[in-house]
């Protein structure tokens, strides 16, 4: 399996294995939490550091690895990591019956299900005849001189009980590794954690979770009230059943084959009244919207009863409904899942990351988001009456109110600009290969290089003698003897450890791995007519010959300069959008709050009260008679209007405060400013200005940097800037003039 690592991702893992390294060199036994929400790819992350770990020279340890879940999650883990590791076969996956010589070997990860070892009469704990039990193979394992790493995936459901904790002292891993969207373990010795935020940008999940969208919701403390909460079920269901149409139909316009899902969950309780639950909401779906588990359209999963389960998750699989209970709901993945019910039988509800997470992947993560901003959304519907947001992470994400765009609104179509998404700065693309020719004609590679009776040699070590173990110490023991090799094995991991060694910036994921290879083998069949297929172990003999090494290094060194540079300038282009409008729909979650603007054309408006001169210049906007309307701007993609501005080289999207709309037909591209965030502003200052100079006829703009001369209690003359901004002073307001709207 071939997984491109996005940006995060190659941060997260970079910190467990700088983290690890150091908790390693320390005495005892170390605990490292690494925290990453649901859809983030935890699993993808964790492979990855465990390959690098137990390849790292600096770890200088032999490691045997245990993985545990709780549930059936372990199995799902070990599918992908075998995945994963198909290509490389850097670590081996197995369970207890897999085991050679009962102890775990080098580089091996053994999965079992923590629930499974958690109970004292489990045959993997308690002794026997075999001696097959879990302490026993740790013992032969740690008397083979393997350090044992434990991870324990979805640590929050188990960790923290006495007999885990027993059990954790039992394994007495050198290192622990709880993995979890929300732990619960406290004073680790390290943490990594990767921020909600950046998962959202690279379009791994869904930009939020909408609560009862088009019905009015009231947060009060933790508790929300939703007008949906005096619905039916059949209500709900149907406001459900056609919000899944509605995407489905979307999809099919954005040119994305893909079939969402609407997930119904039924709470864990086993009575009748559940019984009947399900019947009524089988009976709605047959009788009303011809869904069935004959026409394949319904899937259930439930402990007695699984129909139409065999790849659900693939994007195109024709069922539309699947109903399910909160048991299932752990490590189950199903990206295409996007709409969730939940009926008031459940009494109560707590939200959390755990609870929207079926529905915050992205169906295609390697796409990212899409045009259509409908799709970005997962839907919850629930006509619950007591809704509790537990933790903070899910207040961010989940979405209780939605904005609207007055029907008065007539399109503006301004140029905007965006960053342009860039997945090339930590991992090499197929450029590289282009770059490598080039840097090779320019190197006159093909003529330095020698082709005929070339061998790799293999260095060892003979006959080394210390005289005692102090002069060990900082001593440099190299190979003083070498060996021509024609063993395909060990020519592959000869060429790969060469490979390997020189992507340094990049990180050593199999993508870039690939394409430094696949930059070498082009160049023989371009320039020499040497191909790989057939001539394999001459072309490495002749890379890795001692007299053809070096050339090929200093090829490398050239085209990955020439690779930054040219990544480098590509991340600074932005995209243009060539009609922006405002949004007609803007979703807000428990941080804001209604505040009265009848001027703003997004309805309700809801504010989430940072930042003092916005508020103040609201109020200003309210009270003038020549206001159509205004719009507070976000700050993100392609969403929200932004105008370029250069800053150290560099270009950069200014997404500026505020959009007026006049009576008289202007525009104005307003940013509010004050104290010392004014003389930060002299770069978008002449980024907006620039603007306005080639748009601004033709669209009726006027704007500019916007401030009142009161600092403290903004109750001042309200001044905008439009001069150059060598003239942009903190306290000076000589070159500004009074905005007059």
């Amino acid at each position: 399996m071939t997984v491109q690592l996005k940006d995060y991702q190659q941060r997260a893992i970079r910190e467990l294995l700088e983290d690890s390294k150091k908790l390693l060199g320390q005495t005892g036994n170390k605990r490292l939490i690494f925290k990453s929400s649901t859809g983030s790819g935890k699993t993808m992350m964790m492979a990855e550091f465990l390959k690098r770990l137990a390849e790292d020279s600096e770890a200088r340890m032999p490691f045997a690895f245990i993985w545990t879940a709780p549930r059936k999650l372990h199995e799902q883990s070990k599918e992908k990591l075998v995945g994963y590791f198909e290509n490389s076969r850097a670590l081996e996956c197995s369970e207890f019956e897999d085991l050679d010589d009962r102890q775990i070997q080098e580089n091996e990860i053994l999965f079992f299900n923590w629930e499974s070892i958690n109970k004292k009469d489990n045959i993997y704990i308690r002794e026997n005849e075999k001696e097959n039990n879990l302490g026993a193979v740790i013992e032969r394992t740690k008397d083979a001189w393997r350090e044992v790493a434990l991870v324990i995936d979805e640590s929050h459901h188990h960790a923290t009980s006495e007999i885990s904790q027993n059990l954790i002292n039992d394994i007495a891993p050198k290192l622990t590794i709880e993995v979890s969207a929300t732990p619960v373990i406290q004073n680790p010795d390290e943490i990594v954690s990767v921020p909600l935020e950046d998962v959202k940008v690279e379009g791994m999940i869904k930009k939020s979770v909408m609560l009862n969208p088009n019905f009015e919701n009231v947060l009060s403390g933790d508790n929300i009230k939703s007008a949906l909460a005096d619905g039916a079920d059949a209500l709900v269901l149907e406001t459900a059943i056609k919000k899944r149409k509605e995407l489905a139909k979307t999809y099919e316009e954005e040119g994305a084959n893909i079939n969402p899902l609407l997930l119904i969950q039924l709470p864990d309780r086993k009575t009748k009244m559940e019984d009947q639950m399900k019947a009524d909401i089988i009976r709605i779906l047959k009788d009303k919207h011809n869904i069935t588990t004959e026409n394949g359209k319904l899937a259930i999963y439930l402990s007695g009863e699984k129909e139409n389960l065999e790849n659900i998750a693939k994007n195109t699989h024709e069922t539309e409904v699947l109903i399910f209970k909160q048991a299932i709901a752990l490590g189950w993945d199903c990206p295409r899942a996007q709409v969730l019910v939940l009926f008031r039988d459940w009494k109560s509800l707590t939200f959390s990351i755990q609870t929207v997470g079926r529905i915050m992947r992205m169906p295609e993560p390697d796409k990212g988001h899409y045009e259509n901003e409908s799709l970005n959304h997962g839907y919850v519907y629930t006509n619950l009456s007591d809704i509790a947001i537990r933790e903070d992470i899910a207040r961010d994400y989940v979405t209780i109110y939605t904005s609207r765009r007055i029907d008065e609104y007539e399109p503006i179509e301004l140029v905007s600009v965006h960053r342009k998404r860039q997945r090339e700065k930590t991992r090499l693309a197929p450029l590289f290969i282009h770059l490598f020719l080039e840097e090779a004609e320019k190197y006159d590679l093909e003529k330095k290089i020698k082709t005929t009776g070339q061998k790799v040699q293999i260095g060892f070590i003979s006959d080394y003698k210390a005289g005692s173990v102090d002069e060990l110490g900082g001593a440099d023991i190299v190979a003083d003897r070498s060996v021509d090799t024609d063993n395909e094995y060990d020519l592959q991991k000869s060429y790969d450890f060469f490979v390997r060694q020189h992507l340094t910036p990049f990180y050593p994921e199999d993508r870039s791995i690939g394409q430094m290879k696949e930059a070498i083998y082009y160049f023989f069949r371009m320039r020499l007519g040497i191909h790989y297929m057939e001539r394999f172990r001459d072309i490495i003999n002749i890379v890795l010959s001692e007299d053809n090494v070096q050339h090929f290094v200093n090829v490398l060194d050239a085209a990955k300069e020439s690779y930054i540079a040219e990544v480098q300038k590509r991340e600074n282009e932005l995209e243009e959008d060539k009609a922006w409008d405002v949004p007609e729909a803007v979703n807000f979650g428990g941080d804001y709050s209604a505040l009265g603007a009848k001027l703003s054309v997004m309805q309700p408006f809801y504010y989430d009260h940072r930042w003092k001169p916005e508020k103040a210049f609201i109020d200003f906007l309210g009270k003038s008679k020549n206001v159509e309307w205004w719009f507070k701007n976000g700050d993100r993609d392609a969403t929200y209007f932004a105008v370029p501005y250069e800053e150290n080289e560099e270009w950069k999207p200014f997404y500026v405060d505020f959009i007026v709309k006049l009576k008289d037909g202007r525009i104005g591209l307003l940013d509010t400013k004050s104290g010392w965030t004014i003389k930060d502003a002299r770069e978008k200052s002449d980024g907006l200005q620039a603007y306005l100079k080639e748009h601004g006829k033709k669209k009726n703009l006027f704007g500019g940097i916007v401030a009142n001369t009161k600092l403290q209690n903004s109750n001042g003359r309200w001044m905008i800037y439009t001069d150059a901004s060598a003239n942009l002073v903190v306290d000076d307001f000589s070159h500004w003039n009074i905005l007059e709207i």
